[in-house]
């Protein structure tokens, strides 16, 4: 009978308008959740058929939650370098474990708010572990000469290729001084004989700080100067560093031309060999950069006292773990206090060809569907992957105007939805007074 379907219609569409009202409050409670997609109702008719053109058979109606996924949220700049937002289409893959194991689910997210858990590794305020290609292998962190982090080609489809991205642990390497770099004006007017000091810190192998004494000294020729090793000490200490050399030790002599800049050294290559350290770090030497002849890049005579322009040597000592750092081509790096660098993965960016349909998880994250289509993992930047903007955070696309709107218009649907069961039911108290 059409009064029972009017009223089952009516009940339908209260059904479908609170449904409608759930999503609205899901989304204003979820204004300031970091990288939320708001939620819509679709609407669409539920049809019955009479089988005949003289009657008519209400159907109803249904509403469909719709998540729009692929919806850019704004970009807010943030002060922890551990925070990522993507910019354009993709996902960040996260894990439920930092240590994948058998049934921990692979989820996709734009949550980019990590911090550093207790055992290091990145995780968001979802409880999701930030997963990444590792570029530490068999002890070393693998980079081409570039800087740029291995693997370059991986897998797009294997999500066993990556891990959970660690910070804790890290120590930066040692590195010996190979070459040091002087820049220094000798006093035209010295004296026979006149020498002047200077103290070089150079490194072991093994990062421990060393000091050597130059020493230079002017020779019977008013345009030429001597260069002696006086002496290598540890820098802690001041105790002797090398055995097996007899100091001072000669290392060049400096001819100067008419302008004050080096007419030629000899040695051309001026090093200083520094075999059996006392330390027990590995053998080296060390190359000395004086300037180039006919240049004053670095060593001069010219008027004036003994100056010191500048020192750079190139060795470091054990540097330890600063921060971190996110590029926009998502290469996660350690920071250490020895000034140095490492490459520790980096952040894949996963696409999918429909990823509205992907199924939504509790803590901001998405499940892959096959109705959403398979993943590719890319590098962020390349193909149709965003790109990654370090230092910042995605909004919540929430529209508070718009909610607020769509509740007052849900609001009055429902109620004049109620209106058609209160309605049909007066039409049934009249039908069965008939009877009477």
């Amino acid at each position: 009978m059409s009064l029972y379907g009017a009223m089952f219609s009516g009940v339908s569409a209260l059904n479908s308008h609170s449904n409608a009202m759930g999503m609205i409050s899901d989304n204003i409670s979820n204004l300031n959740t970091i990288g939320y997609k708001h939620n819509q109702a679709h609407f669409s008719t539920l049809v019955t058929n009479s089988g005949s053109t003289s009657k008519y058979a209400p159907g109803g109606v249904r509403s469909n939650p719709f998540q729009l996924v692929d919806k850019q949220g704004l970009l807010q700049a943030s002060t922890s370098n551990t925070d990522v937002a993507i910019s354009g289409n993709g996902f960040m893959v996260v894990n439920e474990a930092a240590v994948p194991g058998t049934g921990d689910r692979y989820l996709y997210t734009r949550a980019g708010q990590f911090s550093v858990d207790r055992d290091g590794y990145l995780q968001n305020t979802g409880g999701y572990y930030l997963m990444g290609w590792p570029t530490l292998t068999n002890g070393s962190f693998d980079v081409d000469q570039n800087g740029v982090a291995d693997p370059s080609n991986p897998d797009p489809t294997d999500l066993n290729s990556l891990a959970a991205i660690r910070l804790s642990g890290l120590t930066g390497s040692a590195s010996a001084t190979t070459t040091a770099s002087l820049g220094l004006n000798l006093p035209a007017t010295a004296a026979l004989n006149d020498t002047h000091n200077l103290t070089v810190r150079i490194f072991d192998s093994l990062g421990i700080a060393h000091n050597v004494a130059l020493e230079f000294e002017k020779t019977a020729n008013p345009a030429t100067w001597d260069l002696d090793v006086t002496g290598i000490t540890r820098a802690d200490t001041g105790a002797a560093s090398t055995t097996g050399l007899a100091y001072p030790i000669n290392v060049d002599q400096i001819v100067f031309n008419g302008s004050g800049s080096p007419a030629s050294f000899s040695p051309t290559a001026l090093s200083i060999p520094t075999a059996n350290w006392v330390s027990g770090a590995s053998t080296s030497t060390i190359s000395f950069n004086l300037g180039t002849v006919g240049n004053t890049d670095g060593l001069t005579q010219q008027a004036g006292s003994f100056t010191l322009n500048f020192i750079n040597q190139d060795g470091v000592p054990i540097g330890r773990f600063q921060s971190a750092e996110i590029s926009e081509s998502g290469l996660v790096s350690a920071l250490f206090d020895n000034g140095t660098r490492a490459a520790l993965a980096r952040i894949p960016i996963a696409t999918f060809a429909n990823p509205n349909a992907m199924t939504a998880v509790s803590g901001n994250a998405w499940e892959e569907t096959d109705a959403g289509g398979p993943h590719f993992l890319n590098q962020a930047g390349t193909a149709s992957a965003g790109s990654i903007s370090p230092s910042s955070l995605e909004a919540s696309t929430v529209d508070l105007g718009e909610e607020f709107t769509n509740m007052i218009i849900t609001q009055r649907a429902f109620s004049a939805s109620t209106r058609i069961i209160t309605t049909a039911d007066e039409m049934l108290e009249e039908l069965v007074r008939v009877k009477r």
